[in-house]
């Protein structure tokens, strides 16, 4: 059985409290996008996992996959399966890939072997691995709220546009991208900002680490700009970074050679 998790962007992403426990309250929306990880799972005589495709710098028994499984292992009879992941969304870039893999993992398994569950019962699984692993159960556009695990579902439709995601080779830690900045509650709420047409929101919705990202990185605010250079109706960093994507209206030729050194894909949404 073959399984195809996908990534998400944020659009927009505001810090807007610091909480007793040492994180923060945010406000972000979730958006799926068609770029895409493949994972194929088998029944076996013994478990075995197999990665290919972009790197990832975790021992197997670590990664997400392993971990929604073990959750289900726990209170089900699962046998032992082949996994085979090839990973094509980048890590450490905000979009979401390891979420992904983990809820998608978890479906699978859910129909497969018939377990039953609901999505709200793997949502609350899904939430002991990462605040937005639940978000790739139904992988509709959210509004995220609370340390970006509190979803309510907003009507948003970006057919037609292109997105050009941009990832340098650059890992940006989450603890490093708070460093710096200051909680603060936007003068107009990203929920009426999303309402409003994408011609508007450059000047509107905010990632408020993008301050202390591109004052520690200078190029990937140099990135963000070329974007915007090259036609952007909308660029921004998804969450923490360091990846960056762009909304245009038409495709861009050669788009890869515009950003050397860098993972580059375009889409249409």
């Amino acid at each position: 059985m073959i399984v195809y998790p996908n990534a998400k962007i944020n659009l927009g992403l505001n810090i807007v409290g610091r909480r007793p426990d040492g994180y923060h309250d945010i406000e972000t929306v979730f958006y799926p996008i068609p770029l895409l990880d493949a994972l194929e799972v088998k029944e076996s005589d013994a478990l075995s996992f197999r990665m290919a495709g972009t790197p990832l710098d975790c021992n197997a028994g670590d990664n997400l996959v392993i971990r929604a499984m073990q959750l289900l292992q726990k209170d089900y009879e699962i046998p032992p399966l082949d996994i085979y992941l090839y990973k094509h969304i980048p890590a450490g870039a905000g979009l979401g890939g390891g979420s992904s893999d983990a809820a998608f993992m978890m479906k699978l398994i859910n129909e497969r072997f018939q377990l039953g569950l609901s999505d709200e019962a793997m949502e609350e699984k899904l939430a002991t691995l990462g605040a937005d692993c639940p978000f790739f159960v139904r992988n509709r556009p959210v509004f995220a709220t609370g340390i970006g695990n509190i979803f309510t579902p907003i009507s948003l439709e970006l057919i037609g546009w292109h997105i050009v995601l941009v990832k340098p080779d650059i890992y940006v830690s989450t603890r490093e991208a708070y460093a710096g900045v200051e909680p603060q509650r936007p003068a107009l709420p990203l929920t009426e900002i999303v309402k409003r047409p994408v011609e508007e929101w450059q000047l509107l919705m905010k990632n408020d680490f993008e301050r202390s990202v591109f004052a520690r990185y200078p190029v990937i605010a140099a990135i963000k700009d070329q974007l915007l250079d090259l036609g952007a109706t909308y660029a921004a960093m998804s969450g923490s970074g360091s990846a960056l994507y762009g909304l245009f209206r038409e495709p861009i030729d050669h788009v890869e050679e515009k950003f050397s050194g860098c993972f580059v894909r375009q889409r249409g949404l």
